[in-house]
């Protein structure tokens, strides 16, 4: 019998307790290597996909939702904001690039973004099959949609309402696939985009293009004036009563008068304003680096949105994350202490029971070393099995886990192996040898005489 299936008939002898450490190994394996690469990985996407973004503008809210949802896409917006605050923004001298985003549907969990093909300047990439849209309802997908939708240039796709996959499917209007990108290794592999208009078109809110105004624009601007019209042909009369007058009386009226006028003009300049079309949030590109300390306090300022930097935000997000990490992390790590210390009283007790054994194998030429060998063999074997199983278990994990997150937030390679693992692989096997050291020593100094001489 040679070596190898000494070490297995021994454990095979103590199945109980082997399968114990095996199953501690394998737990503080699987813990640590989800960890490792979703932890990894994130960061890496959280870097990839706002490289390029310095500023997003969106309505007020929480900071962190705004980057969230318009950046990683992985959460609700913060509400609209007017489409009119995109072209002052264009052409702000600080700012390089403005991006407007629509959300609003998806496709079976991938988000139909509304945009411009300034989006694709912004996350570097263009269109790898077919062409952009030109008319509306016309979409270009990322390349992860068409492997895992099996989708193709010419198919049609339906959107539903909401963020979710189970809202309402808008039937009435389906998308034609006329472009699909590069692969990026970002989030663009996960969206449906397409142009504002047909986002709006599909939500039933009528639009003009060109910058033409909708017929309530149209409606309040004439009101707008006639209010104007009538003020001041009120004022001009009450300046002829002041004239006449001359008194100080007079000169106050005059100022009440300009006051109201006043008022009337903003109360309706701002109705004009507030009826146009909506957006969820628009994303920058600063032309400077001055841009950094004046910009935000700008828009935070004079506006009635709010300016989030991804990199501050998405900072603070992966701060609080570490923590949570770093906890486990350390669980882990003592989960595999734990299973070291149950191989290591694993073999010990089970070397009592079979000292006599150890003591024949030496009187039929066994030597020494062969039996030290043995022992760590035995130790080796089960923290490599248990290391295995809990890779095994890693990556179900980690499939699991990108299934039950947003296919836009789609970022984990389940399936992929990773450096790290081989590191966990090798810190496991190198318990499994410290834990049967000891038991490998005494197994080596076994005295032939003292123990037969016991029996």
């Amino acid at each position: 019998m040679n070596t190898i299936q000494l070490v297995w008939k021994n454990l095979s002898r103590q199945f109980g307790s082997v399968f114990l450490s095996i199953l501690l190994t394998a737990f503080g394996i699987s813990i640590l290597a989800v960890l490792s690469i979703t932890g990894e990985t994130f960061e890496k996407q959280l870097d990839n996909n706002s490289k390029n973004i310095d500023l997003v503008v969106g309505a007020k809210g929480s900071p962190l939702q705004l980057i969230l949802s318009s950046v990683y896409h992985i959460d609700n917006p913060t509400g609209n904001i007017p489409l009119d605050e995109l072209d002052p923004l264009r052409q702000n001298p600080l700012v390089r690039l403005a991006v407007p985003l629509s959300l609003g549907d998806n496709f079976k969990g991938h988000r139909i973004v509304g945009t411009d093909s300034s989006f694709l300047s912004i996350y570097d990439t263009s269109v790898h099959e077919g062409r952009i849209w030109q008319n509306n309802f016309e979409v270009v997908i990322g390349d992860q949609v068409a492997k895992k939708q099996r989708l193709k240039i010419g198919d049609q796709i339906q959107s539903s309402h909401g963020l979710s996959k189970d809202g309402h499917h808008h039937d009435e209007h389906p998308f034609t696939i006329v472009g699909i990108l590069k692969h990026n290794n970002n989030v663009t592999d996960n969206l449906i985009l397409t142009n504002l208009e047909s986002v709006w078109d599909v939500h039933g809110i009528a639009h003009t293009h060109d910058h033409e105004e909708t017929p309530l624009q149209k409606e309040l601007r004439e009101r707008e004036e006639d209010r104007e019209e009538t003020v001041n042909a009120h004022l001009h009369h009450h300046g002829e009563d002041i004239v006449d007058e001359k008194g100080p009386q007079g000169h106050a009226d005059h100022t009440d008068h300009d006051k109201e006028g006043v008022f009337v003009k903003s109360i309706g300049a701002d109705m004009v304003k507030q009826s146009g079309l909506e957006i969820t949030a628009i994303l920058v590109k600063y032309q400077s680096p001055a841009a950094i300390g004046i910009l935000p306090k700008l828009i935070d300022q004079q506006t009635d949105m709010q300016a989030a930097s991804p990199a501050m935000e998405s900072t603070r997000l992966f701060s609080l994350l570490g923590v949570g990490i770093d906890s486990l992390s350390i669980l882990a790590y003592v989960i595999m202490l734990i299973a070291g210390l149950s191989v290591f009283i694993n073999l010990y007790n089970a070397l009592k029971q079979r000292k006599y054994d150890l003591a024949i194998m030496r009187t039929l030429g066994a030597s020494k070393g062969k039996l030290l060998t043995i022992v760590l063999l035995e130790g080796l074997t089960i923290t490599i099995v248990g290391g295995l199983i809990g890779l095994i278990m890693a990556h179900l994990a980690l499939y699991y886990i990108s299934n039950q997150t947003s296919q836009s937030a789609d970022f984990i390679e389940a399936f992929k192996l990773h450096p790290k693992e081989l590191v966990f692989l090798l810190v496991a096997c190198i318990i499994g040898i410290f834990a049967a050291l000891i038991p490998a020593i005494k197994a080596y100094r076994t005295s032939i005489s003292g123990t037969l001489s016991d029996k």
